[in-house]
């Protein structure tokens, strides 16, 4: 059999198996526990002054049972105050708190003169708060403590008294039942430290996924609005950018972790963390925000929000927005608005850049072209490297004809020049047709771009001065910084500048061409400027497709080509029929901004 020494150490060790309380909740229940404790001190001064005997008269107590009393009121205030001023070691003022009451009952309990049962039912809460407050050593130390005054007063008052001993089997049931209630308090609050433990641990997971979902609609390059009975109360940062919002309502300051919500907006916060971020920490969108939200897509996208309010409740719905032409400056033109309901009867509204499907679009152009070039480009060079070859020959046995031809014969000699003439277009449209194969093959070999940064303004002073004399000028109102394939670039200045000095030339001479770089809305824009009389509204639509061309000279690919190169790095290439002068605006992403307007 064990002895009762291992017998002791082996609960000892069951017991130290347990957790304890985290630090705030153990702080928060000391407290508690200091203020019964205050109370139940000043209880037993009243009582002790408002007790009488069986005829009416007052039973003042004595002298003795007043010191005590009055000590612990004085020790329950100290140890109140202490434990609310000082935050750290609150385990440790816990244990003196509790240690002390043992004291002070015991010594309550020996003033009393004979056992109480009210202050042995106190023994039993002072034993209960130890195992639930305190770890296992700590605890049983106070319990055997209790036990040791309880039975050596019974001792006591059976000796003074001569009091039958057979009444020590009530004190010894009494600390049995010490051992009992603390064992039972130790098994409650560990199974209460578990479930929290599994609650702490769960809303961690439930945060944790939260912050997932918050930084994956984050990142979506498609905007996410929620709307509640025609007001928006969430947006995300894609939201802003395709709509071309200004942020009115980021706070830096680092001082709260959330900010004030609406009521509507509290109940969206844990699916989606909106777009306005703080120092270091989770994106916050404030109310005043969501208002300015409001303000803004009622003075621009009006049409918008009424096409979604107009949805009815449990509905949804696909539609095209034409964005104004204010904001089509920037890279987004038309959006594909989804319209899905949410259980609560409020919409979530999907915003997607249709440029991205019309890229995919293009790639498929591409693929399909390179496959007809791949196949017919060889069986279209060869007959027509056969009619340049000999249309040049032609050229040349003509003009020598015609040297020879005297004078007198003056009607062969026109003849002669009427064919040359005739070879002469020959030739220039083999040149034309194979212009036309040398664009078709440079987009069927399209590879990826080669993107890598550059300085946009210094790289174009010297692009200038590589392909172009004096008759282009550059106006630079910010130095940024793009991210763009070099040689991508240059096809598409070049055709844009040429086409710009050609058409500007043919209403003068003289007239250049003008490049302006500045920037609008975190995109970079290359506007090319020339004095030619514009493009017609009615080929608008039609600028940019391919083989279109109103120049009897050209292939119609140029502008097509640019634009494809353009969309291949995240760019956009448009006309723009708003400006005085005849405008092409290319809109690049910019990697950093810089205004410091200087003019070159």
């Amino acid at each position: 059999m064990r002895n009762p020494a291992s017998f002791i150490t082996m609960i000892t060790d069951y017991l130290q198996q347990g957790d304890v309380l985290p630090a705030p909740q153990l702080r928060r229940l000391g407290l508690l526990y200091s203020s019964y404790r205050l109370v139940i001190s000043i209880f037993f001064v009243v009582m002790s002054y408002i007790t009488t005997h069986d005829d009416g008269s007052l039973l003042l107590p004595s002298l003795l049972s007043q010191t005590a009393l009055s000590i612990y009121v004085l020790v329950s205030f100290g140890l109140f105050n202490l434990f609310y001023v000082i935050n750290k070691l609150p385990s440790e003022q816990l244990a003196l708190g509790l240690t002390l009451d043992i004291i002070m009952l015991s010594l309550l309990l020996y003033t009393n003169g004979a056992p109480d049962l009210q202050l042995t039912l106190l023994y039993m809460v002072v034993v209960a708060a130890s195992f639930m407050l305190l770890q296992a050593s700590q605890a049983i130390i106070i319990t055997l403590l209790a036990v040791i005054f309880v039975i050596y007063q019974q001792f006591f008052y059976a000796i003074t008294n001569s009091m039958s001993l057979a009444d020590l089997v009530d004190a010894l049931l009494i600390s049995f039942s010490f051992l009992a209630v603390g064992f039972l308090s130790w098994s409650i609050s560990q199974r209460l430290i578990h479930v929290e433990k599994m609650a702490i641990q769960q809303a961690q997971e439930v945060n944790r996924l939260s912050h997932i979902n918050q930084e994956v609609i984050s990142q979506m390059h498609s905007g996410v609005m929620v709307i509640d009975k025609g007001d928006i109360v969430l947006a995300n940062t894609a939201t802003y950018q395709l709509l071309g919002l200004k942020n009115m309502g980021t706070d830096t300051s680092a001082a709260s972790e959330i900010s004030p919500l609406t009521a509507k907006n509290r109940r969206y916060r844990d699916w989606l963390r909106p777009t306005f971020y703080r120092k270091k920490s989770r994106p916050i969108q404030t109310n005043k925000a969501m208002i300015s939200v409001q303000q803004q897509i009622q003075a621009l996208h009006l049409p918008l929000l009424e096409s979604c309010s107009s949805v009815a409740a449990g509905l949804s719905r696909n539609f095209i927005y034409d964005l104004p032409v204010e904001i089509t400056t920037a890279l987004i033109h038309k959006l594909r608005v989804q319209i899905i309901p949410l259980k609560d009867n409020s919409q979530l509204v999907l915003l997607e850049d249709l440029q991205r499907e019309q890229a995919s679009a293009q790639q498929l152009k591409l693929a399909s072209l390179g496959q007809l070039t791949a196949s017919i480009a060889h069986e279209i060079r060869n007959p027509l490297a056969a009619i340049s070859q000999a249309s040049q020959l032609l050229m040349e046995d003509s003009m020598l004809e015609v040297a020879n031809t005297s004078v007198a014969m003056s009607l062969d000699h026109h003849d002669m020049a009427g064919n040359h003439e005739l070879y002469k277009i020959i030739f220039a449209q083999t040149k034309r047709v194979n212009r036309i194969i040398e664009d078709v093959l440079k987009l069927s070999r399209q590879q990826s771009p080669n993107q890598q940064p550059i300085a946009i303004v210094s790289w174009m002073r010297q692009f200038l001065v590589n392909y172009f004399s004096d008759e282009v000028t550059l106006q630079a109102y910010s130095h940024p910084i793009i991210e763009f394939d070099t040689h991508q670039l240059e096809q598409i200045l070049i055709n844009i500048i040429n086409n710009g000095l050609r058409y500007g030339q043919r209403v003068d001479p003289e007239a250049g061409v003008e490049v302006e770089i500045y920037n609008k809305q975190n995109n970079v824009i290359i506007d090319i400027l020339d004095h030619g009389r514009g493009v017609d509204a009615a080929h608008l639509k039609q600028l940019f497709n391919p083989f279109f061309t109103t120049d009897k000279a050209g292939t119609g690919l140029g502008l097509y080509l640019s634009q494809a190169f353009s969309e291949a790095n995240h760019a956009h290439l448009r006309y723009a029929p708003e400006h005085k002068k005849s405008c092409f605006r290319l809109i690049i992403p910019a990697l950093s901004l810089a205004s410091d307007n200087i003019g070159d």
